[in-house]
């Protein structure tokens, strides 16, 4: 959309954490009238045991914030087009994700800002889920203040 910026999420598989918040955010965007749109990727797509399109939990964790799913799609791996397209990106764990970033997109690991979401084998989606939530609504909060 024309004059739309965007955030770009990025976890390991982009099928758990960085599909979250991407549902989240745009969701309180659009409440918000704010001019920006979430897109997410995963930084290694293919190398888990994820099943399907989309986690339960990211499934159920917005279930639980009263948004649907429009339309599903399997996980996707980040490209430099993305990189390249978005305003803003942020990784969901600094200690998982700004090595592989480094390693795939050199020039972009010290241009991404890092958050400290836990992924399932250290936080129970619940507990990582509230966490990422108030992450985000401050995001939302930030970005409406003009503040990227």
């Amino acid at each position: 959309m024309d004059g739309m910026k965007q955030v770009l999420f990025l976890c390991s598989g982009n099928y758990y954490r960085s599909r979250f918040a991407e549902h989240l955010f745009n969701r309180l965007a659009a409440a918000s009238d704010l001019p920006w749109r979430a897109e997410s990727r995963g930084l290694l797509v293919g190398k888990n045991d994820n099943v399907g399109p989309i986690s339960r939990h990211a499934v159920e964790g917005l279930k639980l914030r009263g948004i649907p799913l429009s339309g599903s799609r399997y996980p996707l791996q980040l490209s430099l087009p993305e990189l390249a397209g978005s305003d803003l990106v942020i990784a969901l764990k600094e200690a998982e994700h700004r090595a592989v970033l480094a390693e795939l997109f050199p020039l972009w690991a010290n241009l991404a800002e890092y958050w400290q979401i836990d992924d399932l084998d250290c936080a129970g989606p619940e507990q990582a889920l509230s966490v990422l939530d108030g992450h985000v609504r401050a995001l939302v909060q930030r970005l409406a203040a003009g503040f990227p």
